[in-house]
């Protein structure tokens, strides 16, 4: 099976070539405050478009923070600084991630095709009372709604620290606890880390599988092919007072909308393409 890192470094150059090498416009990196809205970085295109990436996987901040300035990739192309996401160093696989979600965005809005923003945070697996439910990264902010619902949930973690065991929750660094559950939802980390195909195979019995948060805003394909049925991504849809927040270390939920991607919905990367002319 060709690695899917690969796979989208190939897919984002089809997507430059067709929409005429976009360039980056700049680096946004939040300040560090410690809160959840100073986990991701941004990665801005001439024309606006945004992509995000999770920055607070081991060896990726700090590097990327020394290293690199809001002004450092301005007029470079979209494409090579894509090319970073099959290399083997953190911080060129998150800025790597990050151009190949800027060039999807860009490339949904030159094709006319805006995924409809919902309101939906667990990617449309729905949890039901007594249903065992898998997380994939302790994203603290979704267990309330899972919990409420009466599901069962079970967190795989690589953290030690965090490994418990309560009511209807459990923490585990055991893939093979997954194996039961019926839905899982999943942080985008899997693909930063390149540990998807490994939770795929743990998940093989599950009837949903989705990956969520703002670095999900890539193309989908390789994913859906691989099994995983909805992507629930971020798109900016007010620059100026997302980068004014974004900047400032301020929530900036309202000025990114959330939407879900969905296997039988979505039009699939060649039509968007064939959509371009």
């Amino acid at each position: 099976m060709q690695p899917i890192t690969d796979l989208y470094v190939a897919l984002a150059g089809r997507i430059a070539r067709r929409l005429g090498a976009p360039r980056v416009r700049a680096l946004h990196l939040p300040p560090p405050t410690g809160t959840k809205e100073a986990e991701f970085c941004a990665l801005e295109l001439e024309d606006g478009s945004i992509g995000f990436t999770y920055m607070q996987l081991e060896g990726t901040e700090a590097p990327l923070r020394a290293r690199h300035g809001e002004r450092d990739f301005a007029g470079v192309e979209a494409a090579l600084l894509a090319r970073g996401f099959a290399s083997g160093d953190p911080v060129a696989r998150a800025l790597g991630f990050a151009a190949i979600n800027a060039l999807s965005q860009q490339l949904f809005a030159r094709a006319g095709w805006i995924p409809s923003a919902t309101g939906d945070p667990l990617g449309a697996i729905a949890p039901q009372a007594g249903e065992p439910i898998g997380m994939v990264g302790l994203f603290t902010p979704l267990i309330p709604a899972i919990l409420r619902a009466g599901a069962r949930l079970t967190v795989l973690e690589l953290k030690h620290h965090l490994v418990r065991n309560e009511a209807n929750l459990r923490v585990t660094l055991d893939p093979a606890e997954l194996a039961s559950c019926t839905k899982v939802v999943s942080t985008c980390t899997v693909l930063l880390n390149d540990t998807l195909d490994a939770v795929l195979a743990a998940c093989r019995h599950a009837r949903h599988f989705a990956i969520i948060g703002p670095t999900a805003g890539c193309v989908p394909d390789p994913l859906f092919e691989r099994g995983v049925d909805t992507l629930g991504g971020r798109r900016v849809v007010d620059r100026e007072k997302f980068l004014e927040a974004f900047l400032s270390g301020a929530k900036w939920g309202d000025y990114a909308a959330k939407y879900v991607l969905a296997r039988g919905e979505y039009p699939g990367f060649e039509a968007l393409i064939e959509r371009l002319g």
